[in-house]
Protein backbone atom coordinates (compact mmCIF):
# COMPACT_ATOMS: atom_id res chain seq x y z
CA UNK A 1 0.00 0.00 0.00
CA UNK A 2 1.22 3.50 -0.76
CA UNK A 3 1.04 6.26 1.81
CA UNK A 4 -0.01 9.43 0.02
CA UNK A 5 1.79 12.74 0.64
CA UNK A 6 -1.53 14.19 1.81
CA UNK A 7 -1.99 11.46 4.44
CA UNK A 8 1.59 11.82 5.61
CA UNK A 9 1.26 15.59 5.90
CA UNK A 10 -2.02 15.34 7.81
CA UNK A 11 -0.53 12.84 10.26
CA UNK A 12 2.52 15.03 10.92
CA UNK A 13 0.32 18.10 11.43
CA UNK A 14 -1.87 16.18 13.88
CA UNK A 15 1.22 14.95 15.74
CA UNK A 16 2.55 18.50 16.06
CA UNK A 17 -0.78 19.72 17.43
CA UNK A 18 -1.03 16.91 19.98
CA UNK A 19 2.58 17.39 21.11
CA UNK A 20 1.57 20.66 22.69
CA UNK A 21 -0.85 19.08 25.13
CA UNK A 22 -0.85 16.22 27.64
CA UNK A 23 -2.83 13.26 26.33
CA UNK A 24 -5.03 11.15 28.54
CA UNK A 25 -4.34 7.44 28.61
CA UNK A 26 -6.45 6.13 25.75
CA UNK A 27 -6.39 2.44 24.87
CA UNK A 28 -4.40 1.88 21.67
CA UNK A 29 -6.04 0.21 18.72
CA UNK A 30 -2.58 -0.97 17.70
CA UNK A 31 0.95 -1.23 19.04
CA UNK A 32 3.77 -0.80 16.53
CA UNK A 33 7.03 -2.44 17.60
CA UNK A 34 10.56 -1.56 16.64
CA UNK A 35 12.77 -4.66 16.51
CA UNK A 36 16.51 -4.13 17.07
CA UNK A 37 17.17 -3.02 20.64
CA UNK A 38 13.48 -3.17 21.53
CA UNK A 39 12.50 -6.83 21.19
CA UNK A 40 15.92 -8.37 20.47
CA UNK A 41 19.39 -7.33 21.61
CA UNK A 42 20.86 -7.26 18.12
CA UNK A 43 22.38 -3.76 18.14
CA UNK A 44 25.75 -5.12 19.41
CA UNK A 45 25.81 -7.60 16.50
CA UNK A 46 25.40 -4.80 13.99
CA UNK A 47 28.13 -2.90 15.84
CA UNK A 48 30.59 -5.79 15.54
CA UNK A 49 29.86 -6.29 11.83
CA UNK A 50 30.19 -2.56 11.13
CA UNK A 51 33.39 -2.34 13.16
CA UNK A 52 34.95 -5.13 11.10
CA UNK A 53 34.22 -3.25 7.88
CA UNK A 54 35.34 0.09 9.36
CA UNK A 55 38.64 -1.46 10.47
CA UNK A 56 39.12 -2.85 6.97
CA UNK A 57 38.60 0.68 5.65
CA UNK A 58 41.26 1.95 8.04
CA UNK A 59 39.40 3.42 11.03
CA UNK A 60 37.65 1.30 13.70
CA UNK A 61 34.42 2.78 15.03
CA UNK A 62 34.30 4.66 18.31
CA UNK A 63 31.34 4.42 20.68
CA UNK A 64 29.90 7.81 19.73
CA UNK A 65 29.62 6.77 16.09
CA UNK A 66 28.12 3.39 17.02
CA UNK A 67 25.45 5.18 19.06
CA UNK A 68 24.76 7.63 16.22
CA UNK A 69 24.26 4.72 13.83
CA UNK A 70 21.78 2.96 16.12
CA UNK A 71 18.31 2.93 14.61
CA UNK A 72 19.41 4.30 11.24
CA UNK A 73 18.62 2.55 7.97
CA UNK A 74 21.26 0.76 5.92
CA UNK A 75 21.76 3.59 3.43
CA UNK A 76 22.33 6.14 6.18
CA UNK A 77 24.62 3.76 8.06
CA UNK A 78 26.79 3.15 5.01
CA UNK A 79 26.95 6.88 4.28
CA UNK A 80 28.01 7.57 7.87
CA UNK A 81 30.59 4.79 7.63
CA UNK A 82 32.10 6.31 4.49
CA UNK A 83 32.19 9.78 6.04
CA UNK A 84 33.75 8.48 9.26
CA UNK A 85 36.49 6.45 7.56
CA UNK A 86 37.11 9.05 4.88
CA UNK A 87 36.93 6.35 2.22
CA UNK A 88 34.66 7.00 -0.74
CA UNK A 89 32.69 3.76 -0.96
CA UNK A 90 30.24 3.70 -3.86
CA UNK A 91 28.65 1.44 -6.42
CA UNK A 92 29.40 -2.26 -6.42
CA UNK A 93 31.85 -2.02 -3.52
CA UNK A 94 29.26 -0.29 -1.35
CA UNK A 95 26.69 -2.97 -2.16
CA UNK A 96 29.20 -5.73 -1.44
CA UNK A 97 30.18 -4.26 1.95
CA UNK A 98 26.55 -3.81 2.92
CA UNK A 99 25.70 -7.38 1.92
CA UNK A 100 28.65 -8.64 3.94
CA UNK A 101 27.43 -6.80 7.04
CA UNK A 102 23.92 -8.22 6.62
CA UNK A 103 25.24 -11.74 6.03
CA UNK A 104 27.50 -11.48 9.10
CA UNK A 105 24.58 -10.49 11.34
CA UNK A 106 22.24 -13.05 9.79
CA UNK A 107 24.81 -15.81 10.28
CA UNK A 108 25.16 -15.06 13.99
CA UNK A 109 21.39 -14.86 14.43
CA UNK A 110 20.87 -18.25 12.80
CA UNK A 111 22.85 -19.71 15.70
CA UNK A 112 21.11 -17.72 18.43
CA UNK A 113 18.76 -14.75 18.57
CA UNK A 114 19.15 -12.68 21.77
CA UNK A 115 15.47 -12.12 22.55
CA UNK A 116 15.10 -9.47 25.27
CA UNK A 117 13.47 -10.38 28.56
CA UNK A 118 9.70 -10.12 28.45
CA UNK A 119 9.55 -9.34 24.72
CA UNK A 120 7.35 -12.23 23.59
CA UNK A 121 5.12 -11.89 26.66
CA UNK A 122 4.70 -8.16 26.03
CA UNK A 123 3.55 -8.66 22.44
CA UNK A 124 1.15 -11.37 23.56
CA UNK A 125 -0.09 -9.18 26.40
CA UNK A 126 -1.01 -6.17 24.28
CA UNK A 127 -2.80 -8.46 21.82
CA UNK A 128 -4.75 -9.96 24.71
CA UNK A 129 -5.67 -6.41 25.74
CA UNK A 130 -7.28 -5.95 22.32
CA UNK A 131 -4.59 -4.16 20.31
CA UNK A 132 -3.40 -5.17 16.85
CA UNK A 133 0.37 -5.45 16.41
CA UNK A 134 2.89 -4.61 13.69
CA UNK A 135 6.65 -4.93 13.52
CA UNK A 136 8.24 -1.79 12.04
CA UNK A 137 11.98 -2.18 11.51
CA UNK A 138 14.80 -0.63 9.51
CA UNK A 139 16.47 -4.04 9.24
CA UNK A 140 16.51 -5.93 5.93
CA UNK A 141 13.92 -8.63 5.38
CA UNK A 142 16.62 -11.33 5.49
CA UNK A 143 17.48 -10.41 9.08
CA UNK A 144 13.88 -9.81 10.09
CA UNK A 145 12.75 -13.27 8.99
CA UNK A 146 15.35 -14.94 11.21
CA UNK A 147 14.28 -12.84 14.19
CA UNK A 148 10.60 -13.58 13.58
CA UNK A 149 11.35 -17.29 13.85
CA UNK A 150 12.82 -16.68 17.31
CA UNK A 151 9.78 -14.57 18.25
CA UNK A 152 7.45 -17.38 17.20
CA UNK A 153 5.29 -16.93 20.29
CA UNK A 154 4.67 -13.28 19.40
CA UNK A 155 2.20 -12.71 16.57
CA UNK A 156 2.29 -9.65 14.33
CA UNK A 157 -0.59 -8.65 12.08
CA UNK A 158 1.77 -6.77 9.76
CA UNK A 159 5.52 -6.44 9.19
CA UNK A 160 7.37 -3.47 7.67
CA UNK A 161 11.05 -3.95 6.77
CA UNK A 162 13.71 -1.82 5.07
CA UNK A 163 12.68 -3.08 1.63
CA UNK A 164 9.05 -2.04 2.08
CA UNK A 165 9.56 1.73 2.15
CA UNK A 166 11.41 4.30 0.07
CA UNK A 167 12.37 6.36 3.12
CA UNK A 168 13.24 4.97 6.50
CA UNK A 169 13.43 6.17 10.10
CA UNK A 170 13.57 9.02 11.15
CA UNK A 171 11.14 9.58 8.26
CA UNK A 172 7.59 8.76 9.46
CA UNK A 173 6.83 6.61 6.39
CA UNK A 174 7.57 3.20 8.03
CA UNK A 175 5.16 3.91 10.89
CA UNK A 176 2.56 5.40 8.58
CA UNK A 177 2.70 2.24 6.48
CA UNK A 178 2.52 0.02 9.57
CA UNK A 179 -0.63 1.80 10.73
CA UNK A 180 -2.13 1.71 7.24
CA UNK A 181 -1.55 -2.04 6.91
CA UNK A 182 -3.47 -2.52 10.16
CA UNK A 183 -6.25 -0.18 9.05
CA UNK A 184 -5.66 2.03 12.09
CA UNK A 185 -5.08 5.79 12.29
CA UNK A 186 -1.53 6.60 13.51
CA UNK A 187 -3.01 8.65 16.35
CA UNK A 188 -4.62 5.46 17.69
CA UNK A 189 -1.26 3.66 17.79
CA UNK A 190 1.43 3.28 20.42
CA UNK A 191 4.96 2.85 19.06
CA UNK A 192 7.67 1.17 21.12
CA UNK A 193 11.18 2.39 20.26
CA UNK A 194 14.73 2.41 21.60
CA UNK A 195 16.50 4.97 19.40
CA UNK A 196 16.20 8.74 18.83
CA UNK A 197 15.65 8.26 15.09
CA UNK A 198 12.92 5.69 15.68
CA UNK A 199 11.20 7.82 18.30
CA UNK A 200 11.27 10.78 15.91
CA UNK A 201 9.79 8.68 13.10
CA UNK A 202 6.94 7.43 15.28
CA UNK A 203 6.23 10.86 16.71
CA UNK A 204 6.17 12.48 13.27
CA UNK A 205 3.75 9.78 12.14
CA UNK A 206 1.40 10.77 14.96
CA UNK A 207 1.90 7.81 17.30
CA UNK A 208 2.28 7.93 21.05
CA UNK A 209 5.92 6.96 21.72
CA UNK A 210 6.95 4.53 24.44
CA UNK A 211 10.69 4.22 25.02
CA UNK A 212 11.88 0.67 25.64
CA UNK A 213 14.05 -0.24 28.63
CA UNK A 214 17.68 0.47 27.79
CA UNK A 215 16.76 3.02 25.12
CA UNK A 216 19.47 5.44 24.08
CA UNK A 217 19.17 8.94 25.57
CA UNK A 218 16.14 10.45 23.87
CA UNK A 219 14.41 13.77 24.46
CA UNK A 220 11.32 13.54 26.62
CA UNK A 221 8.05 15.09 25.53
CA UNK A 222 4.32 15.02 26.31
CA UNK A 223 3.82 12.25 23.76
CA UNK A 224 6.63 10.05 25.09
CA UNK A 225 6.72 7.61 28.01
CA UNK A 226 9.80 5.71 29.22
CA UNK A 227 9.09 2.09 30.20
CA UNK A 228 10.86 0.54 33.18
CA UNK A 229 10.18 -2.90 31.66
CA UNK A 230 8.32 -4.22 28.63
CA UNK A 231 5.77 -5.73 31.01
CA UNK A 232 4.89 -2.16 32.03
CA UNK A 233 3.45 -1.66 28.55
CA UNK A 234 1.03 -4.53 29.04
CA UNK A 235 -0.20 -2.98 32.27
CA UNK A 236 -0.68 0.40 30.57
CA UNK A 237 -2.64 -1.16 27.71
CA UNK A 238 -4.82 -3.20 30.05
CA UNK A 239 -5.52 -0.21 32.30
CA UNK A 240 -6.36 2.02 29.34
CA UNK A 241 -8.70 -0.63 27.94
CA UNK A 242 -10.74 -0.94 31.16
CA UNK A 243 -14.10 0.84 31.07
CA UNK A 244 -14.37 3.82 33.39
CA UNK A 245 -16.80 3.10 36.24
Amino acid sequence: MAVTPEARGAAEADAAERAGSTEAAVAPRAVLWDMDGTLVDTEPLWGVALDEVAAELGRPLDQAVRDAMTGTDDRTTMRMLAEYTGVAVTGARLDALHERIVDRVTGVLRDSVPVLEGAVEAVRGVRAAGAATALVTSSPRKVTEVVLEALAGAEFDAVVTAEDVERRKPDPLPYLLGAELLGVAPGDCWAVEDSPSGAEAAERAGCRVLLAPGALPTAHGPGRTRLAALSTLVGLAEAAARPVT
